[in-house]
Order: structure tokens, then C-alpha cells, then sequence
């Protein structure tokens, strides 16, 4: 019964909140296996087991009603739900199927050539200076001279999928603030990525191109494919964005774990891993209860909503040594900074190679990485995203 467990005040949708979630973090963890947040009127879960539970059992904790605040089974959606991760199988492992075959790894093992020749290309022009901002002119900047060609999108209009992607995350919390905030540039966007998803406006060599193609075999509907192509949009640029700016700025604060780390693959994914565990990305997933059930020694009704704090079970000291550093030699596999499960992120394979090829390119010309000037984070109800983050650097052989 709902008396039986924890209540808590905190609201994770706050300025407050979303400006330092780890502030708030250890009072989520230490409250109990499940708890219940008043602000929002849904249970909360922190603790690294639970978390992975409710991830994991998707029968039960069902994506299809929405994995944000809203539960589509009564209120209607801001725009169509996503097939991959607003869906359930069997219609998710049709369609995860068939976007997993797309972006399989032959295929992104094709274009790791070409990645890495533009990633040397960006760190040679940042050498130019002795500073510059890890989001701006890193963390955004090189994902937008990739992803894009290899989705074959339209180049007019490319810089609205930084918007278009923002959008989508400030979605999953309430209609606040930060959400009407983020809704001002919405139109605009939104309306570029509808055209952008068209097969008329797509490259004949891209991965949309492809998703159509696959529509034409009867793997999906035309319509389906078109939903499909926007799916890479949101997936494809946040995931590499926040990550990069996110673990640029772990090591602005901890400066010397970037010598820690050399040029090969195994080091650099490894950081990579450690920056998602230490800064996850995505905050927060919901999960809608499709039946009755129970978390421990506490039942929870059917329709109950259910928030994951994935970022707090990233330093859950429960599962972790030490959590709150970050430190690039630790063995992060088990981190939810790409979620868990069947909706784990689509585009984590894209992320992890795009971080590959360029931290290994910074840090065969980069000997030191420090901050050169407060970092600004980026509200948002669901990433943990920065807007600047200004480094100063020292070359090799300086």
C-alpha cells in the first residue's frame, strides 16, 4: 500500500534539480528500493538492481504507454509515438530487427575509415588554438560532419537536428517550463525533419534510403519506414553529442586520467564507458505498469507510472567502487548510461565508434586536457547536457 513506502518531495523536473541531479541523487538511493515522488504522482526506483529489473522486464513495465510522464493509453502523444522506443514486441523486435540490419556492424566497420580521416581533420583545426569548447566546436561539431551523410539526409537545414533531438527528450517530463522553453525553435524543426524523413529528400546511398528499401521488401510499411528514419534522428545525434561533451568535461575534472588513457580502441571505449557511467546521458526512463506487480515487498497497481533514474544507478555505491570518481581503467560494463534491455539505445554502436575515432585522434596530438572557464549546462527534462564547456590544451611534444 502506498503508506508502506517511502514518499519524497524531491521533483526531478525542477530547475533545480535538472541544473545538479547528482546533488539530489544519494537521498534516491538511500530512501529505499522504491519510493514514491509526490511532485509527479509516479513511483521512483535509483538503486542499480532495481533499475535494471524494471528495464529489464519489459512484459511488465511496458514502453508502448510512453516512457516519459505521459501514458498514451490516456492522453494522446505530442507527435506519433516512436517505433522503436515507445513500442513493444512483437511489433519493437520487428522493427528493432530490421534497424539493427542496417546499422550492423559490416556496416559501420565500412565507414570507420572515413570517420577517423574527419576526426584527425576537426583535432587539427582545434590545434590551431589553445582552447576551445568541448561542445561547440567538439561535441557537436563532428557528429553533424558525419551522421548526416550517413543517414543520407538533405544538406539544407542539418543544424535543426540538434533542436529536433532536444525536443524530443524535454518531451518525456511534464509540459514545464523547460519544455515550453525548449518548444520555441519546435515548429521550425519538427517541420524540417517531417520533409528531411521524406524518401523523395533522401540520398540514394544513406541508411534511410535503406529503411525504405526494406519497406519495399514488406519488412515494414512505407509509413512505418518513414517513422523509422526519424527514429535515427533522435537516436543517432544526442547519444554522440552528450556523450562526448559529458566526458569531455569529466575530464576537466579529473585532468589527469587523460594521460591514463592511450590511442587504442580498448582504452578509448573504455573511457568512453566510464564517461556514460560517471555522467550518464539520459537521466530518467519511464516505464508504464502493464499488470499488477511488485518491487521488492511493495505492490504497485496496474497503470502506476515509473520513473528509472539511470544516471543514479550509475554511481550507485551498491554496484560500484568508488562511484562518484571517474576513472578511465575501470571495468564500467553493466553502467544504463544506453538504458537496459530490449530498448537499450539504437544508436550506442554509432556513439561508440564516432567516440573511438576521435578521442583517439585528440589524444595522439593532445597531452593534457583542463578547464578553461565554468562549464553551462543545458536544461533538458531527460538528457544531462551541457552548452559549453570551454578546455584549455597542451599539445604532445610541447
Amino acid at each position: 500500500m502506498m503508506s508502506e513506502i517511502p514518499r519524497i518531495a524531491v521533483d526531478p523536473f525542477s530547475e533545480a534539480f535538472l541544473s545538479d541531479p547528482y546533488a539530489y541523487h544519494a537521498e534516491l538511493r538511500d530512501v529505499g528500493p522504491v519510493f514514491w515522488l509526490e511532485a509527479i504522482g509516479a513511483y521512483g526506483v535509483a538503486r542499480h538492481d532495481e533499475v535494471t529489473q524494471v528495464l529489464g522486464n519489459h512484459d511488465i513495465f511496458v514502453s508502448s504507454r510512453g516512457v516519459g510522464l505521459a501514458d498514451f493509453s490516456r492522453e494522446k502523444p505530442f507527435r506519433p509515438p516512436s517505433l522503436l522506443l515507445e513500442a513493444d514486441p512483437p511489433l519493437h523486435t520487428r522493427t528493432r530487427d530490421l534497424m539493427n540490419r542496417i546499422v550492423a556492424l559490416p556496416v559501420l566497420r565500412s565507414l570507420e575509415p572515413l570517420w577517423r580521416e574527419k576526426a584527425k581533420v576537426l583535432v587539427d583545426e582545434l590545434l590551431e588554438h589553445d582552447g576551445f569548447d568541448a561542445v561547440v566546436d567538439l561535441a557537436e561539431e563532428f557528429p553533424m560532419r558525419i551522421f548526416p551523410d550517413a543517414v543520407g539526409l538533405m544538406e539544407e537545414g542539418r543544424e535543426h537536428l540538434l533542436t529536433y533531438a532536444s525536443i524530443v527528450f524535454n518531451a518525456f517530463g511534464p509540459r514545464n517550463k523547460i519544455f515550453e522553453d525548449g518548444m520555441a525553435d519546435a515548429e521550425e524543426a519538427t517541420a524540417w525533419v517531417a520533409e528531411a524523413c521524406k524518401r523523395e529528400n533522401l540520398k540514394s546511398d544513406g541508411w534511410g534510403e535503406a529503411v525504405y528499401q526494406s519497406a519495399d521488401r514488406g519488412d515494414c510499411s512505407h509509413d512505418e519506414a518513414e517513422r523509422l528514419v526519424r527514429s535515427f534522428l533522435s537516436a543517432g545525434v544526442d547519444t554522440t553529442v552528450n556523450g562526448i561533451s559529458n566526458l569531455l568535461y569529466a575530464f576537466t575534472q579529473f585532468p589527469d586520467e587523460w594521460q591514463k588513457m592511450d590511442t587504442s580502441t580498448s582504452a578509448t571505449r573504455r573511457a568512453f564507458n566510464e564517461g556514460l557511467r560517471w555522467r550518464s546521458t539520459v537521466q530518467t526512463f519511464f516505464r508504464t505498469v502493464a499488470e499488477d506487480t511488485r518491487i521488492g515487498d511493495v505492490d504497485i497497481k496496474e497503470g502506476a507510472k515509473i520513473i528509472t533514474f539511470l544516471a543514479t544507478a550509475n554511481r550507485d555505491e551498491r554496484r560500484w567502487d568508488d562511484p562518484h570518481t571517474f576513472d578511465v581503467t575501470r571495468n564500467a560494463a553493466g553502467h544504463v548510461g544506453f538504458g537496459h534491455g530490449i530498448h537499450a539505445c539504437l544508436g550506442q554502436m554509432v556513439a561508440r565508434m564516432e567516440a573511438d575515432a576521435l578521442l583517439s585522434a585528440m589524444r595522439e596530438k593532445i597531452a593534457r586536457i583542463e578547464a578553461d572557464g565554468p562549464a553551462v549546462p543545458r536544461l533538458n527534462n531527460t538528457l544531462c547536457s551541457m552548452a559549453s564547456v570551454p578546455v584549455k590544451i597542451q599539445k604532445t611534444g610541447n
